[in-house]
């Protein structure tokens, strides 16, 4: 990238991360700390967390769809501001119903899809796997630096202040947001069914599963691996120390998928590198569910886990960018982001169920068998080509 490029990947990159900052912060505490908020259930507490998920995948393709009519930085402005009022509601609330209302807030203020098509508007196509790679990276930290302060913060100031601090991180970014240029859209269109049927073909689906199963594998493991790394005497699980061993394996994980980056972009071999991702992650889901479980072996496919993820997390939003055409790449975006925010609700949903009804190893068999139904399905995809205009 040249240098322009690389400061407005580091803009973008700054908004979506202190975002997910913000959603991150809340996961390792607020099981805890629900339970100060009065007429409290567990199935509110799941509610609270996961409604977020939901608004998110509701209103990912409006939002990408008005981007494209009227700008993405409007879009933007508008997005955080409703995730700032969905914080300050949350702050407020005694009642455990005010904070999945603020949640829910703060879920519709769906912006990713626009920030994925602001970025690709301004790298050019043979750079855009690493604009997106360097954004997965940044919020790779923000997972981690989430892990660590969210129960700092929550310890010190509780659930209501928590709420506050992310209310301020969305005034963060929208400063970053006011440094944005504006940029009238290419083209306009209506949001009619053959508009649709435009950025919903073979490829462009088998994208959208793509980003569906990868996000609901992520949910399915993060409900098993905290609680296997307690039932295996791995880590110490306090909410200061569960930091030690994502940390390691997240510096080691963004060296481990360079390889398959360079090969994917400099040497055109996307779809092999993908099905390589998807074979990785499918045999660390296996071997989890297979493999006895000590220090060493957790660190290994922990790592070959992440490996996988951050690959597939650089990779698909760059496909997607050149396989849509650019007047309606925010609709694309939107289906795309859609697609993103429902598999992490429905790996919720059936993570949980599964977890409850047959034991947290089926949790494993059930992300491997996704696994491998997504690599069959990208077996048949044709190799992508250079960026439609």
């Amino acid at each position: 990238m040249n240098k322009q490029e690389r400061f407005f990947a580091l803009k973008i990159s700054s908004i979506m991360a202190t975002r997910m900052f913000g959603l991150f912060m809340i996961f390792p505490v607020f099981s805890v700390y629900a339970q100060n908020y009065e007429n409290t259930t567990p199935y509110l507490i799941g509610l609270a967390i996961g409604i977020y998920g939901l608004t998110q995948a509701l209103l990912q393709i409006p939002f990408g769809y008005l981007s494209d009519q009227f700008g993405r930085k409007p879009l933007l402005i508008i997005g955080l501001i409703v995730f700032f009022i969905g914080s300050v509601v949350a702050a407020n609330a005694t009642d455990i119903t005010g904070v999945v209302i603020g949640r829910a807030l703060q879920g519709s203020g769906a912006i990713s899809a626009v920030l994925m098509a602001f970025l690709a508007d301004f790298v050019s196509p043979n750079q855009r796997a690493k604009a997106n790679a360097f954004v997965g990276m940044q919020i790779g930290m923000a997972f981690m630096l989430s892990l660590l302060i969210g129960p700092l913060i929550t310890v010190n100031l509780g659930l209501s202040g928590l709420f506050w601090v992310i209310a301020t991180l969305s005034i963060i970014a929208l400063v970053i947001v006011a440094t944005l240029p504006h940029v009238k859209p290419q083209a306009q269109y209506k949001l009619s069914i053959p508009n649709i049927k435009h950025i919903l073909t073979a490829n462009l689906l088998r994208l959208d599963f793509s980003v569906f199963s990868l996000h609901l594998i992520l949910t399915c493991s993060f409900i098993a691996m905290p609680v296997l790394l307690v039932e295996n005497n791995i880590v110490a699980l306090d909410l200061n120390d569960n930091w030690k061993m994502y940390l390691p394996v997240i510096a080691l994980s963004f060296i481990g998928m360079l390889p398959m980056i360079i090969l994917a972009e400099k040497y055109h071999k996307t779809k092999t590198m993908l099905l390589v991702a998807i074979a990785i992650l499918l045999m660390s889901q296996f071997l989890f569910y297979q493999t006895p479980l000590n220090y060493t072996t957790f660190f290994v496919l922990l790592t070959l886990f992440f490996i996988a993820f951050n690959a597939l997390e650089a990779m698909l939003p760059s496909l997607i960018s050149k396989t849509a055409g650019t007047d309606k790449r925010g609709l694309a975006m939107g289906f795309y982001s859609t697609s993103q925010f429902l598999g992490a609700f429905v790996g919720g949903v059936f993570g949980g169920w599964i977890y409850n009804t047959s034991g947290l190893n089926s949790v494993f068999l059930f992300t491997s068998f996704i696994a491998i139904i997504w690599w069959v399905v990208m077996l048949t995809m044709k190799q992508p080509t250079q960026e439609k205009n």
